[in-house]
């Protein structure tokens, strides 16, 4: 027995659509940001100018010319300590919230770290785009909040493995 909005149904019972459509309902989300992050992770990792203290298209150089319109100048005053290593960690833990979104492997975890990069660049990166809701990192941040609270429950290893113990109970 299954139950879904209040109801229960038999195991191969059929569900009504709208009760299969809200189990699915946060699937493109999902596959959007996860194919998202995965590019911009390995995007990052393949630009050599970009995994460069100073330079055109360096990181380095994006994050001196966004210093003192961040919202937190301290935060880019840290990633200038090493600017290489901050961008390895940011393309890295791109590539790692990606696809752990995409399989949906610790679903919440990976939607949070997805959440709190995000919320990173918009305090550093994009802060000073006016007006606020052209800089798309606010918007991949409130994106990210509806996995943390749901996580990945359909075609996603977070089910599979749900599933694993509830046959083994």
């Amino acid at each position: 027995m299954r139950g879904y909005g209040g109801k229960t149904y038999l195991l191969n019972e059929p569900r009504p659509l709208r009760e299969r459509a809200r189990e699915y309902a946060l699937l493109p989300l999902r596959v959007f940001l996860g194919v998202t992050f995965v590019y911009a992770g390995l995007d990052k990792l393949t630009d050599s100018s970009f995994m460069s203290a100073s330079g055109a298209g360096s990181i380095g150089e994006m994050m001196r010319a966004v210093r003192d319109s961040a919202a937190i100048p301290g935060l880019v005053d840290l990633t200038l300590k090493s600017p290489e290593g901050f961008g390895y960690a940011i393309a890295i833990g791109e590539l790692a919230v990606g696809l752990g979104t995409l399989i949906g492997l610790w679903a919440r975890l990976a939607a949070l770290g997805g959440a709190l990069i995000s919320l990173s660049l918009w305090l550093t990166v994009s802060w000073q785009t006016t007006p606020y809701y052209y800089g798309n990192d606010l918007i991949y941040l409130m994106a990210w909040l509806p996995l943390v609270l749901a996580g990945a429950s359909v075609l996603s290893a977070d089910s599979f493995r749900a599933s694993l113990r509830r046959r083994n109970m």
